[in-house]
């Protein structure tokens, strides 16, 4: 099983936003160490509880500290840019990273509705304009535009010996049918989905083209997953992350709890319904009862890759899930 990591760079109650970016740094060279696949940087824009706006500034500064692990963006919000700029980032950090870059892409404005104002005058239109906006892109990363079209002797420079791997990343059928239409890899968020991810995939692998840059569909899923020595710790990590998504979901805009913020919370009746919700959705426990989790989700998407999202308070924590999980599957 290959398996990945999704980093927010979240940021804990007491912690500043350069600790939580140092943070992302120190959990991918220990996945770098452990043999993970991947790690995709996540783009948020004015959260208080996300220290990452702008993944292309961690790609770089993480590829130059670690040394097989692909880096990416999980995801580049395209409505919001022009991908002749997307194309040139991406260019030049294959270029200095060869053979390591991904290029994760999705639709989601990433932040408020003032946020989405700032960063583009017309992201709803852009929104609805998505497949030619990836198809110009694919374009671009192929340099193979049309001989007709006003880009056909545009190069997004530097051209790099290893091309970028686009992806398209959604929570959604409409998202598999544009990664298939384009010959592109595809991830599917499980984490914070509630559509029937088995039958997206299913359309993605029927749907798929050759005409883009892989001959073949690849699909990666991606879980939310703590792991810990004993259920019951691991139990009380997973605590943090759901108080902390339930205060955002709330517009609390907070920072992730403490165990003892937690501890001393006061559960409302409508908190406790959404834990048994949010419960549900994520994986937690022992290395062995995360593995048999992750054996199940894999063998019910058929997925080439398993990526783990994994939001604690503490970074130790947090590397000491990735690695428990890691000697569990990954070095077994």
């Amino acid at each position: 099983m290959k398996l990945s990591i999704l980093d927010q760079s979240p940021i804990a109650s007491g912690q500043s936003a350069q600790e939580a970016l140092q943070a992302s740094l120190q959990l991918a060279q220990e996945g770098d160490r452990l043999g993970y696949s991947r790690i995709w940087l996540t783009e948020h824009h004015d959260l208080p509880g996300l220290a990452c706006s702008v993944p292309e500034v961690m790609i770089s500064y993480i590829g130059a500290q670690t040394k097989n692990i692909r880096i990416g963006s999980g995801a580049v919000l395209l409505p919001h840019y022009k991908p002749y700029r997307i194309a040139e980032t991406y260019h030049m950090l294959a270029t200095l990273f060869p053979g390591r870059i991904d290029m994760g892409l999705g639709r989601a404005p990433g932040g408020s509705a003032e946020a989405t104002m700032a960063l583009s005058d017309n992201f709803l239109q852009n929104v609805y304009k998505m497949p030619e906006l990836v198809q110009e892109l694919v374009y671009f990363l192929s340099d193979e535009f049309p001989k007709e079209h006003p880009f056909s002797n545009l190069s997004a420079a530097p051209i790099p010996m290893v091309p970028p791997e686009p992806w398209i990343l959604g929570t959604s059928g409409k998202s598999a049918k544009l990664a298939a239409e384009n010959g592109m890899a595809y991830a599917f968020g499980e984490f914070m989905s509630e559509n029937d991810g088995v039958q997206s995939f299913h359309q993605y692998r029927e749907d798929f083209q050759t005409k883009g840059l892989l001959k073949a569909p690849k699909t990666i899923v991606t879980v939310s997953a703590i792991c810990a020595e004993t259920e019951e710790r691991a139990k009380e990590i997973a605590l943090s992350n759901i108080l902390w998504k339930i205060q955002n979901g709330q517009g609390e805009r907070t920072q992730v709890p403490s165990i003892e913020e937690v501890r001393n919370h006061v559960w409302t009746e409508k908190e406790k319904a959404l834990v048994e919700t949010l419960d549900k959705k994520l994986i937690f426990g022992t290395p062995l009862q995360v593995k048999n989790r992750l054996l199940e989700i894999q063998e019910k998407y058929q997925a080439d890759e398993i990526m783990l999202i994994t939001i604690t308070h503490k970074l130790e924590d947090r590397l000491n899930s990735f690695r428990l999980i890691a000697r569990e599957i990954l070095n077994s």
